[in-house]
C-alpha cells in the first residue's frame, strides 16, 4: 500500500506573535538554525515515506512562499491550496479525497508542520510501528507522548491500560482526549501514568479515515464531496472555490476523533515538542546560567528566567524575571511567561481594529 504524508502548513502561529504573522507563520520561519521547520517535518519522516509522495495544504496567502522554500522533493501538484480557512476537518479530507483520487486506498500520515523533535531515529521507529498497526487493524491511530512536565498547554489522551494488541508494538485503546487543563488536572494527569500528550500524528487508510468523515460529519462531506470527481481537472480550482465557503468550520478532534470508538493509541518517546509559543523555546535552546534564553543583541543586569529575543536592535534589561520580550522593529511584544498562550488575544484584537499590517 501506498504511503502519503499530509503536512497541515496552513496555521497562522498566532502564539508565537510578532515573529509569526499570517504571511509567514512560523513553520515557515527558521527557528532552530537548521531549517524552516516544514523543510525539518519533511526531512524527519525520510527512510518511512517516500518524501516525492509529501502533500501539503495550506492557504492562498502563504502559498507562494512555502513553494519557494519547501524542500525540493516535494511536488507543486500536491500543494493543496486552501481559499478559506476551514480548520483541521475539512484540510484533512481535502487531503485524503485528493490522495484516493489519483492514488487509491493508501496510507495517510498526517503531521503538523510545525513540530520540534529531537530524537529522530526514535521518531521513525515509532511512526513506522504506527503506518503498520494502522494498516493491520483498519483503525484510526495516533501517537501520544509520554509527558514529563504537567503541561497545561497540551491537549491530553486519557487511554486503557490494557493493550489491544502487541503487535508490532503495544497500542491501546483511547478512552477520552481530553482539552488543555488547569496546572492541577495536569499534575494529577501526569501522576496516573495513563494520560499521554495528544500530539496531533494521526495515521489511517483514505478509506477508514473518508467513511469516518460520511458517519460523523456527513455535512461536511457532502458538501464536499463534489470536489472530487474535480481534483487533477482545469475546473479544481473553480470547485475549491466554490465549495469552501461553504464548509462548517471544525477540527478533526472535535469532528471524529473525540466521537469514534476506533480510535488506538501508540505511546511515543522521542522528545518531542510542539513549539506552540514563546515558553516553549527551551525545547531548542538551552537556558544560560541564570534561565535566560537570548536571542538578540542583548545587555542585561540582574535579569532572569526570560526569553529575550531580537532583530537586531539593541535590547536592555534591568531587574526582571520570567518575561517574554520579543521585538521584530515593526513590533515589539512584553509579557509574564505564564502568560504566553494568551499572546493569540493580541492577534485577535489586532484584527478586530483594523491593523492588519501587524498581523
Amino acid at each position: 500500500m501506498n504511503k502519503f504524508a499530509t503536512i497541515l502548513a496552513g496555521g497562522g502561529g498566532t502564539r508565537f506573535w510578532p515573529l509569526s504573522r499570517e504571511e509567514t507563520p512560523k513553520q515557515l520561519l527558521n527557528i532552530s538554525g537548521n531549517d524552516i521547520m516544514l523543510n525539518d517535518t519533511i526531512e524527519r519522516f525520510k527512510g518511512i515515506i517516500p518524501q516525492e509522495n509529501t502533500v501539503i495544504v495550506t492557504n492562498r496567502s502563504q502559498a507562494a512562499l512555502l513553494e519557494s522554500i519547501m524542500h525540493r522533493s516535494v511536488l507543486k501538484g500536491n500543494i493543496l491550496i486552501e481559499p478559506v480557512a476551514r480548520n483541521t476537518a475539512a484540510s484533512i479530507l481535502f487531503a485524503a479525497f485528493f490522495i484516493e483520487k489519483l492514488h487509491g486506498d493508501s496510507l495517510m500520515v498526517v503531521l503538523p508542520s510545525d513540530h520540534y523533535i529531537t530524537d529522530e531515529n526514535q521518531f521513525r521507529q515509532t511512526l513506522n510501528e504506527a503506518c503498520t498497526a494502522a494498516m493491520d487493524t483498519d483503525k484510526i491511530v495516533t501517537i501520544g507522548i509520554k509527558p514529563t512536565f504537567p503541561s497545561t498547554g497540551y491537549g491530553y489522551i486519557s487511554y486503557d491500560n490494557v493493550p489491544y494488541t502487541t503487535s508490532p508494538c503495544p497500542i491501546y485503546e483511547v478512552d477520552e482526549f481530553v482539552e488543555k487543563p488547569n496546572f492541577q488536572k495536569a499534575q494529577a494527569y501526569l501522576s496516573s501514568g495513563h494520560y499521554l500528550w495528544n500530539s496531533g500524528i494521526f495515521i489511517w487508510k483514505t478509506s477508514v479515515i473518508i467513511e469516518n468523515f460520511k458517519r460523523y460529519l456527513p455535512r461536511l462531506y457532502k458538501t464536499m464531496l463534489p470536489l472530487r470527481d474535480h481534483l487533477g481537472t482545469e475546473s479544481e480550482e473553480d470547485m475549491i472555490n466554490k465549495i469552501y465557503p461553504m464548509l462548517q468550520y471544525i477540527s478533526i478532534d472535535y469532528g471524529i476523533l473525540e466521537r469514534c470508538d476506533e480510535v488506538v493509541v501508540l505511546p511515543g518517546n522521542f522528545g518531542w515538542n510542539d513549539i506552540g509559543s514563546w515558553d516553549a523555546l527551551g525545547a531548542i535552546f538551552p537556558p544560560d546560567e541564570s534561565g535566560n534564553i537570548v536571542k538578540a543583541n542583548y545587555m542585561g543586569i540582574d535579569t532572569r528566567n526570560s526569553i529575550i529575543y531580537g532583530n537586531g536592535r539593541l535590547i536592555t534589561t534591568i531587574g526582571i524575571d520570567g518575561l517574554i520580550i520579543a521585538d521584530t522593529g515593526d513590533a515589539l511584544l512584553i509579557c509574564p511567561k505564564y502568560k504566553a498562550q494568551s499572546v493569540k488575544e493580541i492577534v485577535d484584537m489586532l484584527k478586530e481594529k483594523g491593523m492588519i499590517e501587524y498581523v
